[in-house]
C-alpha cells in the first residue's frame, strides 16, 4: 500500500502562485503515472497534469502554459508549480499514482482557492 501525501495548498489572488507537492511513502519504480487532479463540488474530478516514468508530461488544455508539473525520484516526490491563477482554478486538487490494474492510490485532497 503506497500513501500520498500532499501539501502546498492555500487562499492567493487572482493571478498569484502556488506549488503543490505530493510525497509517496515508498520509492516509485517502473511503469507509473503520477500527477494531479482536481474536483469542485457537484463535478467530476478531473485530470489537471500528469507525469510517466519516462518523463512525459501531459495538461488539461486550461492549465497549458500556467502550471508545471516535475518530480524528484530521489524525493518520491511531485510538484505542480501554479502560476497565473484563476478563480476557476478553485478546487480540491488530489494526487494520484496510478501503477497499473488496481494499484491506484489517492491523496486526501488539498483546497486551492483562488479569490478574484
Amino acid at each position: 500500500q503506497v500513501q500520498l501525501v500532499e501539501s502546498g495548498g492555500g487562499l492567493v489572488q487572482t493571478g498569484g502562485s502556488l506549488t503543490l507537492s505530493c510525497a509517496a511513502s515508498a520509492t516509485v519504480v517502473g511503469i507509473y503515472v503520477m500527477g494531479w487532479y482536481r474536483q469542485t463540488p457537484g463535478n467530476q474530478r478531473e485530470l489537471v497534469a500528469n507525469i510517466n516514468n519516462g518523463g512525459t508530461t501531459n495538461y488539461v488544455d486550461s492549465v497549458k502554459g500556467r502550471f508545471t508539473i516535475s518530480r524528484d525520484n530521489a524525493k518520491n516526490t511531485v510538484y505542480l508549480l501554479m502560476s497565473s491563477l484563476k478563480p476557476e482554478d478553485t478546487a480540491v486538487y488530489y494526487c494520484n499514482l496510478f501503477l497499473g490494474g488496481s494499484r491506484n492510490y489517492w491523496g486526501q485532497g488539498t483546497q486551492v482557492t483562488v479569490s478574484s
